[in-house]
């Protein structure tokens, strides 16, 4: 455990600008827009073009599924890994 002086603060501490965090929560707001048109786009492909990527429409639903904007990539590659090895 760190110990810390009187005159310092931590990170957590430190005061935010709003219109940073706003800005922030924008960009944040439109990639996750950006992702979800992506894979809605990957739905309307037919089964043989998803076969060619390695993916299927389940594991484009399971992406979908996923809360987490990291972990929808993940299932992604995670479904084109398997596939490549089959």
């Amino acid at each position: 455990m760190a110990i810390s002086l009187s005159g310092e603060r931590s990170l957590a501490a430190a005061p935010t600008n709003p219109v940073a965090a706003l800005a922030r929560w924008i960009a944040k707001a439109k990639t996750a827009r950006t992702r979800r048109n992506a894979l809605t786009a990957l739905l309307q492909l037919d089964d043989t073009r998803l076969a060619d990527l390695g993916i299927s429409r389940a594991d484009i639903a399971m992406a979908m599924a996923t809360a987490n904007q990291d972990g929808r990539e993940h299932v992604l590659n995670a479904a084109r890994a398997r596939n490549a090895r089959l």
